[in-house]
């Protein structure tokens, strides 16, 4: 697979670390990748077909997004995530969420609506399809929406790297099938007080907010 995506990938001299930080981190989100795995640096680089300059600048890359840890003279891994990472991360992602969702909701169109409802209808459909992978999928376009909606660009460039490093992890198999059900219902509630022009944007706020604080606190009860 990660194969297939280099095959298919026009390179750019002047982007090339991005460009290779960009399919490493694709493929650790899909869990082509996994943590501790560690990324063989050469084989990387000969996979590629570029020199071993934009390969290190990729790692450091995905090093600031959390997707990696580069331990001097071993080498760098896929990172694993731990109840404490968790822990850590997910109160600061609940509250930018919820801000994100409020300052959303003043700024909201009938276009945008119309994509969080064709996602909702996506992820209802994998729902009832028991389709997980492509739920998540669904998942994020829904959420990626309001965010963006939001128009604060510090906001959604903190989030963007708050849940790249989690996302992966955060909806395993087994935890995700555990909370299908809960996870669809509340995406319904939240969908629902964007459509209504009336609704009460602190409501929105505080619903989004909980939304993510119940997730991390059920995946720390999975991990342990």
């Amino acid at each position: 697979m990660l194969e297939k995506k280099i095959k298919e990938l026009e390179f750019r001299p002047s982007v090339l670390g991005d460009q290779v930080a960009d399919i490493i981190a694709q493929a650790i989100m899909d869990n082509e990748l996994e943590g501790g795995q560690k990324l063989i640096e050469a084989e990387i680089q000969k996979q590629f077909g570029v020199s071993r300059s934009p390969i290190r600048e990729a790692f450091r890359t995905l090093e600031k997004k959390g997707l990696v840890d580069i331990i001097p003279r071993r080498g760098t891994f896929v990172r694993k995530v731990t109840a404490d990472d968790i822990r850590k991360t997910y109160p600061i992602r609940a509250v930018l969420e919820g801000l994100a969702a409020r300052q959303a909701h003043a700024r909201i169109g009938i276009e945008d609506i119309s994509r969080m409802e064709t996602a909702l209808s996506s992820m209802e459909e994998c729902f009832n399809k028991n389709d997980m992978q492509n739920y998540w999928k669904q998942h994020l376009v829904f959420h990626e929406i309001f965010i963006h909606v939001s128009g604060n660009d510090v906001l959604i460039d903190i989030l963007s790297n708050i849940r790249m490093s989690t996302h992966r992890f955060t909806f395993s198999r087994q935890y995700y099938q555990y909370h299908f059900r809960e996870n669809m219902d509340v995406h319904r509630e939240i969908f629902s007080l964007f459509a209504d022009r009336g609704s009460d944007p602190s409501g929105l706020e505080d619903l989004v907010k909980s939304h993510i604080e119940e997730s991390s606190e059920k995946f720390i009860g999975y991990l342990e």
